[in-house]
């Protein structure tokens, strides 16, 4: 069976592992969700990644969670925006502060996807996939 969403479906595995303290969660191979991956990685959020591939021979990533001690998580929440029942775009000069700054908007533009600061200073807007923080 076909994932309708499948930025939800990773971003809701990535939430319920995070919540049982996994040190890993496999999600669905597409090119967006490995997107995704890179950005959180970049951004300090995921400890790695690596492609496998399942049993039934689908291609997926493994993401490596990352936790700063055995209480707290280093992703507080991650929240889907834009859905395909209503998609988000923002211009360039309303591209959103998540948590003041804490947090990381996360873009798909016409330059690929990236953060919210990389929009900006880029000048460019897009459909706001998600928040995480």
């Amino acid at each position: 069976m076909g994932v309708t969403d499948p930025i939800a479906d990773m971003l809701t595995r990535i939430r319920n592992a995070n919540r049982i303290h996994a040190k890993n969660v496999d999600v669905l191979m597409s090119r967006i969700n490995l997107n995704i991956t890179q950005i959180l990685k970049k951004a300090g959020y995921i400890a790695g990644y690596e492609m496998k591939k399942d049993a039934h021979d689908h291609d997926m990533l493994r993401i490596h969670l990352k936790y700063p001690d055995t209480k707290n998580t280093v992703i507080s929440e991650i929240t889907r925006i834009s859905k395909p029942s209503r998609r988000v775009y923002v211009k360039s000069d309303e591209i959103p502060k998540v948590l003041n700054g804490y947090g990381i908007a996360i873009l798909s533009t016409s330059r690929g996807i990236m953060t919210d600061k990389e929009a900006r200073a880029q000048n460019v807007g897009g459909e706001v996939l998600c928040y995480v923080w």
